[in-house]
């Protein structure tokens, strides 16, 4: 987001160390709660006592039972839920600020329909050739997200450059409304080809967190560090991007090198968010504007802010189905209920700021 916006216009805008303190005390207390939830409960010292004597190697001195289900069943689902709400976070506020566009995150540039295309074709080819059982494993699914993410990044970024070879956000955006909407219509007719097994690709679409294990918590934590230090690396030159292409060249920003990194660093994260999770919307749209709203558009603290609200309405939303919520509805019908009738209130909010200004 541009950060034009005065701070000192806004007297009321919080501490970005404050709202980072605040809000990662209650990400860890939500873990807590998530924890001890559930068919089966558990308190807190009982919790504390199992990480302990895990981490130790002295699990076999628990109940077995209790162990795998808060260790191998709970904990990588809520680890797997958090870091995935990071990555969209962290995407959705740089795809905010490089394409100078209130509405970007990881759709706009068909990066989410690209990872749910190369996903999705996954399912189907494990369907049609149960010979080759590693097709089911979950480090195809993250590769075949992964791989189709990239691809899709690089005909957006081909179809976008001009005569000159620069790229231009409005292009970029253009580029990736089209291919998005091809992409769209491509899965369609995978859908189509599952037949009667369509119902197993409808429901990783929808987005969820169940079945989540190590594996999978491993693989998007090892896609959203890297892109998150290099967005968090960029932050400065992405403000200065942010108020124009011309004034950051003249202030000496190499615009094409810097574009070109967090292009591929919001869509690394994109991609390893929805390797795992499947199709979750509206938490990158939403999170930096939360977070804008509450300490201002300087990237250097609303990259890592988006990151920790990410995991928070992730989270809270995987717990409140998980928990609360008959028959584990998927995540993601949730975070669109909820998240997109908040997300028109902030918008129209915005709106008519602009227009008073």
């Amino acid at each position: 987001m541009p950060p034009r916006d005065d701070p000192v216009s806004h007297p009321n805008r919080l501490s970005p160390w404050l709202v980072g303190l605040v809000g990662a005390a209650f990400l860890a207390v939500l873990a807590a709660v998530s924890l001890g939830s559930g068919a089966v409960a558990f308190p807190l010292g009982e919790i504390l006592d199992i990480l302990q004597a895990v981490a130790l190697g002295d699990g076999d001195t628990l109940p077995a039972n209790r162990v795998m289900i808060l260790w191998d069943v709970r904990l990588p689902r809520i680890i797997t839920a958090a870091v995935a709400g990071a990555a969209l976070g962290v995407s959705g506020a740089v795809f905010q600020g490089l394409l100078l566009n209130p509405l970007a995150d990881p759709y706009t540039l068909g990066v989410s329909s690209g990872s749910t295309l190369g996903a999705g074709l996954v399912i189907v080819m494990s369907l049609f050739r149960p010979d080759l059982p590693w097709l089911a494993g979950p480090y195809a699914l993250t590769g075949g997200a992964f791989v189709a993410a990239c691809l899709t990044l690089a005909a957006v970024i081909a179809l976008a450059r001009d005569a000159d070879n620069h790229l231009s956000p409005t292009s970029l955006i253009l580029a990736g409304v089209v291919l998005s909407a091809i992409l769209s219509a491509a899965l369609s007719f995978l859908k189509y080809l599952a037949g009667d097994q369509v119902g197993s690709i409808i429901f990783w679409l929808l987005g969820s967190f169940q079945a989540r294990t190590w594996t999978d918590a491993a693989a998007v934590l090892v896609f959203f560090l890297p892109a998150f230090a290099v967005a968090l690396w960029s932050a400065v030159d992405l403000n200065i991007m942010s108020m124009g292409v011309r004034s950051a060249r003249t202030l000496g920003v190499d615009t094409r090198r810097v574009r070109f990194l967090l292009l591929a660093a919001a869509s690394l994260a994109a991609a390893a968010a929805v390797s795992v999770a499947g199709v979750i919307g509206f938490v990158g749209l939403i999170v930096p504007h939360l977070a804008q709203l509450l300490t201002g558009p300087d990237h250097r603290s609303l990259i890592p802010l988006s990151a920790i609200g990410g995991a928070m309405l992730l989270s809270a939303a995987d717990a409140l189905v998980r928990v609360v919520l008959p028959g584990e509805i998927p995540v993601g019908v949730l975070t669109a209920l909820l998240a997109g009738p908040a997300f028109l209130l902030i918008f129209r909010r915005k709106m008519r700021g602009t227009l008073h200004d």
